[in-house]
């Protein structure tokens, strides 16, 4: 299986802006080099699992949030975030954004067969 690093590099790009970080200050925390997080980011070279790892706890991100479109088995990701959206709502809300989720199921799969 190949790795996306495309992806994997998004994903730090993403979870680093919404800390407002700049390169330096995630690279700091990481304990890696700014232009190695650089290349990391851009997909410009592959990471190791402890550079990883370090990122990762730097960002307060799991493993998984950051490989998530690399999983075959990634069902554990989409319901914590289910679980985070819902957390706030309603019985109602959940109900009818429940029949949403049904509705958008049912088209999207007669959709595209």
């Amino acid at each position: 299986m190949d790795l996306n690093y495309g992806i994997i590099g998004k994903r730090i790009r993403t979870l680093r802006k919404a800390k407002k970080w700049t390169q330096a200050c995630l690279a700091e925390k990481a304990g890696i080099e700014p232009s190695n997080l650089s290349h990391i980011e851009r997909a410009a070279t592959k990471l190791s699992l402890p550079t990883l790892v370090s990122i990762a706890n730097a960002l307060d991100a799991t493993l998984d949030e950051i490989v998530y479109d690399n999983l075959a088995k990634n069902t554990h990701v989409s319901v914590k975030l289910i679980d985070e959206l819902l957390s706030d709502c309603s019985p109602q809300e959940i109900k009818a954004l429940i029949e949403v989720m049904q509705t958008t199921k049912h088209v999207l799969r007669n959709t595209y067969r």
